[in-house]
């Protein structure tokens, strides 16, 4: 059974054989792949390695994850498995923020936001939300 593994915090410029030649230093049965911008065909900061065993992975990990290479610090960890897309959970890739679509039935405002949102602010925010009122209230009465 092989073992796929995330590298990520790839450098732009990065290729293919750059990835390979980096980790068959450790382990010269490793499959390498970056991932690429369909439209520039340059790096979009990830890639993965595969490789045969627990051991080799670990190994792997151990070594790379936090290495310097070309200025960048590689995150190298255990790639979650492949799913098929299913409504209950949506598929993110590495790096990338859940973004999670809305139920087509609520409701939006102009903004894009749901009527829901909209009506309470984000608690993180709201002490700071407040003062700005507050301060917007003050200027509107000053003028």
């Amino acid at each position: 059974m092989s073992i796929r593994l995330y590298v990520g915090n790839l450098p732009k410029e990065m290729e293919r054989d750059e990835l390979a030649t980096l980790f068959a230093s450790v382990d010269e049965s490793a499959a390498t792949k970056v991932i690429t911008d369909r439209k520039t065909g340059k790096c979009r900061g990830f890639g993965f390695v595969t490789v045969q065993t627990d051991e080799q992975a670990d190994l792997l990990i151990e070594k790379f994850n936090g290495y310097l290479f070309n200025e960048s610090e590689l995150k190298v960890e255990k790639a979650n498995p492949r799913s098929g897309k299913s409504e209950d959970a949506p598929e993110v890739e590495p790096g990338n923020s859940s973004r999670r679509k809305a139920p087509k039935d609520s409701k939006r405002s102009p903004s894009g936001e749901s009527a829901t949102a909209a009506a309470k602010p984000d608690p993180r925010w709201a002490q700071d939300l407040e003062k700005l009122k507050d301060l917007l209230a003050a200027q509107t009465a000053n003028s």
